[in-house]
This record gives structure tokens, sequence and C-alpha cells, in this order.
């Protein structure tokens, strides 16, 4: 079968264009996250529930910043051809991470009101406690946070910046360099992601654990990286830059998508049949108090159907994910629910009778969200939004879905 001619391409017809509401986020984010921290002080949002709903937005923005790294070292891993014209936005969406690393102090400074483990008084009390203070004291704790916040910056930097400078010459080197640091970076990556998610999360409730904990919580941000792709390639796709990004691309973003929420489906099952048949009672409590008598058991049932069972079936056909407003639909609908799903797991830790939302849970979004995408933002308008000198860019040009 003959392929289509591949349109030229050059780094100032895939460069953001001033006219593009885009080219204002830097300071539209800087000014929405303001407004965030600031209703986050007037509020008081700092301390007690409100430092829970903290959690949540982090621990979102957190994920979506992993899924876009991880999406960049398994392409360069897999020397993927289809992803070129789609893999730049990743890179800059990874960019995020020294925002976060920031934007990690309320938590680090909060951990006393967050965290059963940090009270000296309680662990000493209670021998499960005790036996994991190895593990779980504030020293190693926030040591274990810095290295998984500055290793993924450090990373995301490597990435990016290899791939801009190429633009410049086209040199092959870049290519080699990044397709040899993507092999050491996975597993980094793994630890990283699956530890963040123990410390971060799973340590709420320091006395369960699961191994499988990790895992879904990677399966989710891949889920919210690749619906931000399609929302982002759509709109750039408008405005002009993204122009080569075509419907087979999109294609392949909606079929990993829909691939991401099955199996985030099958881990979180998974975990929970496990858990269930073994009735060990250390380990059904979190389960329990998501469910059993809490007022949690309608939003747990309503976060099954949303984030599995609704997108699965929408996302199963081929038209879906080739169509503009269906796949905008799906990808809008994922992210609210890997909201709800990181609300799920965060907030019943605090919120013992059932769930409700607070205004902390919004200006939190506002705050991160916003100076996480200003900076974004400026890396958004500092390069091409396509490797323009990628060896694998005229594949990706010509790529068709058989």
């Amino acid at each position: 079968m003959s392929h289509p001619t591949a349109p030229h391409l050059d780094a100032q017809s895939a460069s953001l264009p001033a006219s593009s509401l885009w080219s204002k986020s830097p300071i539209l984010g800087a000014v929405i996250g303001l407004l965030g921290l600031v209703g986050m002080f007037v509020t008081g949002s700092f301390h007690g529930e409100g430092l829970f709903a903290y959690l949540v937005a982090y621990l979102f923005f957190f994920s979506l910043a992993m899924g876009a790294l991880f999406f960049v070292v398994i392409q360069h891993a897999t020397r993927a051809g289809w992803s070129v014209v789609v893999r730049r936005l990743a890179e800059i969406l990874s960019m995020g991470f020294p925002v976060l690393l920031v934007l990690f102090a309320p938590i680090a400074l909060g951990a006393h009101d967050l965290y059963h483990w940090t009270h000296l008084d309680e662990v000493a009390k209670d021998p499960i406690l005790t036996a994991k203070s190895g593990y779980l004291n504030m020293g190693f704790w926030l040591g274990r946070a810095v290295f998984y916040l500055v290793a993924s910056s450090a990373y995301a930097w490597f990435f990016y910046s290899k791939s801009v400078k190429q633009d410049a010459n086209g040199d092959l080197a870049y290519s080699h360099a990044t397709r040899g640091a993507s092999y050491p970076a996975l597993p980094v990556l793994a630890l990283s992601v699956t530890f963040a998610a123990f410390d971060w999360s799973m340590s709420l409730d320091p006395h369960w654990f699961s191994t499988m904990f990790g895992i879904c919580f990677f399966a989710g941000g891949m889920i919210s990286l690749l619906a931000t792709l399609a929302i982002m390639g759509h709109s750039l796709k408008t405005a002009g830059p993204l122009a080569v990004v075509t419907t087979e691309h999109f294609h392949d973003i909606g079929k990993l998508m829909f691939g991401f929420t099955v199996f985030w489906s099958y881990v979180n099952f998974s975990q929970f049949m496990l858990i269930w048949y073994a009735n060990i009672p250390e380990e059904t409590k979190w389960f329990a108090h998501r469910w059993i008598e809490t007022g949690w058991d309608k939003f747990s049932i309503f976060l099954a159907f949303g984030h599995f069972a609704l997108p699965f079936f929408f996302l199963m056909t081929r038209h879906t994910k080739r169509n503009k407003v269906t796949l905008l639909a799906a990808s809008f609908w994922l992210l609210a629910m890997h909201y709800l799903d990181m609300f799920w797991q965060v907030m019943p830790t605090e919120q013992h009778h059932g769930p409700h939302f607070t205004a902390a849970h919004g200006l939190s979004l506002l705050m991160i969200g916003g100076f996480f995408f200003a900076l974004v933002g400026v890396f958004l308008k500092k390069s091409s939004l396509v490797p323009v000198k990628d060896p694998r860019l005229s594949e990706s040009l010509r790529f068709t879905n058989f």
C-alpha cells in the first residue's frame, strides 16, 4: 500500500503563534495559580481537611507529569515512529516537575496533619507502626520525596533538552543519547512512581498495604496524560502549529486511552479481589472503609462505572476514537474520573462518613494547575511543538492506521 506524501514542516511552521490562547498560558496560569494560593490562605485551607484536598490535587498533577515522562521515555526506548509529532507535547508536560517540587512544601510542612505515622507518641504504642518506623519516618520520607521529584525533573529536562537541540542541526547523536538513557530511566521512574504512591497516598492509612497500589496509580497517570494529549493536540491543531497531527495519530492516542482504561480496571479489580478473598483484617479495612456503613459505597460504585464501564464501551468503537467530538468528550470525562480516583484514595482518611467537596478542593486545583500550566506554557512558547529534525519524523507524518 502506498503512503501519503509527507507535508513540509519546519521550526517556524510548528511554533506556537502569538495569536493562540496557549501563548498567554504563562500569564494566565500564574494569575490562576495566585488566585488559588490567595484563596487557600484566606479560607485557611493549608491545614486540617484542606490539606487532604491539596494532596488530592497534587497527586492528580504529579500523576499527569509522571505519565508524560513515561510516555516520552517509552517512545525513545521502543524507537516509536508514529508518536513523533505528539511526543514534544508530552516532553513539555513533563517539564512541569519543577513546579511540583516547589509545591510539595505544603505537604511536607503539613505532614503531621496528614499522616498518622508522624505522631511519635502513637507510634510508640502501636507495634505495627513501630515495626514500620525504619521506613516511615520524616527524615527518610522527605529524602525519598526529594529524590522522586529531583530525579523526575532531571530526566524531564534531559529528554526535552536533547530533543530541542536536535531541532537545530538534526544530529543523530541526540537520538542515540535519548535512546540509551531511556533504558535505565524506566526502572528509576517505575520505582519512583511506585514508592511515591506508597509514601504520599497509601501511608495515609499506615496499617494497610498493597504491593499493587503503585501500578494502579501509574495506570491512572497514563490515562490522564493520554486524555491531556488528545485535548491539547486538538486545541493546538486548530491553532495551526499541530496541523500535521492527523486523525491517525488521534486514533492511536484513543486506542492507548482505551487500553489503559482496561489496564486500570484490571489492576484495581485484581487488587480488590486478592484482598477480598484472603479476608485478612488488616488488608480488608481499607476497602471496608470505602464501602461498609461509611457513606462511601455509592461513590465507589459510581467510580467503578464511570472509570471503567462507561469509557470501556464508549471507546471501544473505531468511530469514537477518530471523531474529534467524541474523543474530546471521553478525554474530559476520564480526566474527571482520574481526579475522583485520587479523591477516593485520599479523602476517606479524613471524611469518615461519606464524601463531600469543599472550597479547598477547587482552590487547590486552581493553585497547582495554574502554576503547573504556567511553566508548561513557557516551554510551549520556547520551542517548536514538533521535533522537526527527528530522524523518525517522516515516518510519523506518513503514519496510517490499518
